[in-house]
């Protein structure tokens, strides 16, 4: 078996790749630009470089290998770079991967994304595309949806810098939707898993860690194991839409108007035990999510 990764350079794919390498998997992994790529190097992985938006270049990358991990996405762009990244990038890979006769194709999608909301954001839109494109590719897949993805250097450091420094932390909107965080390294075991599972064939799966919170109890949970005593303030999501929008392009801006409206979109919960009794993995609990970044 030989591995094609791509986005393996990034917060959810070194650990993916690391977790491969752990089992002894072969992999490959595209990257856009070789000097990121000297930790995997260092793991053996084979650093190929191109882009997902270069048919050629991915082509290129997936000859020789059985098997497709595909993870590049990009969180914020006008509508037209969410086109070309995601959309027509992962059309490029899944071209590649029939080529190649990949065994299997395993994609990363999100959750939250589905008919009804693929024209809530651009960001929504194309992994709605990325899935259907991939359902209906003729290679056999697996499609996950994380929750929130938890681990160092990801979204949870962020809220842990405001519940560390801010005495009142303010929280979009009501604070009652509800989200289920995974820890990234448990992410990576599915996809691992993924790989050579038979029934997960041809599936959609969403997955979340152990315990499902309301953004107010998120923050309170951080507060706890952190050992601090903080007020929350809600601020109104139209407020909230307004100051992103004057914001957003600046570099480090905290929030978009589009991560605005996924939040607001509903809850970012599992709808369904599929992967919990497909994978039967263990999964790391939230208090202990905040205390290995702490």
């Amino acid at each position: 078996m030989k591995v094609l990764v791509t986005g393996g350079t990034g917060f959810v794919g070194s650990r993916i790749v690391h977790a491969l390498r752990a089992e002894g998997r072969d992999v490959r992994a595209l990257v856009r630009r070789p000097e990121h790529a000297t930790h995997l190097a260092s793991l053996g992985v084979e650093p190929v470089t191109g882009d997902v938006t270069d048919a050629a270049s991915v082509a290129a990358a997936a000859a020789g290998c059985s098997h497709v991990v595909h993870l590049v996405a990009i969180l914020t762009g006008k509508p037209h770079d969410f086109e070309r990244v995601m959309t027509l990038g992962t059309r490029n890979v899944i071209a590649a991967a029939k080529d190649a006769g990949v065994e299997r194709f395993v994609l990363m999608s999100a959750l939250g994304t589905t008919a009804a909301t693929k024209d809530v954001t651009p960001y929504f839109g194309a992994k709605w595309s990325m899935e259907q494109d991939t359902a209906m590719s003729g290679l056999e897949y697996a499609i996950f949806r994380p929750s929130f993805v938890f681990g160092r250097g990801g979204a949870l450091q962020t809220f842990m810098k405001q519940v560390r420094y801010a005495p009142v932390v303010t929280v979009i909107g009501s604070g009652q939707r509800r989200v289920q965080p995974i820890w990234v390294d448990d992410v990576a075991a599915h996809f691992v898993r993924a790989l050579d599972t038979p029934t997960a064939a041809n599936k959609t799966f969403e997955i979340g860690g152990p315990d499902i919170v309301t953004w107010d109890d998120l923050y309170r949970t951080i507060a706890k194991v952190l050992g601090k005593r903080r007020a929350l303030a809600h601020v109104p999501a139209a407020l909230a839409t307004a100051g992103a929008r004057l914001t957003q392009w600046l570099p480090g801006a905290p929030l978009t108007t589009d991560q605005i409206a996924m939040i607001e979109a509903g809850d970012n919960v599992v709808t369904n035990t599929d992967a919990v009794h497909t994978f039967q993995l263990p999964l790391v609990p939230l208090e202990d999510q905040i205390r290995r970044v702490a």
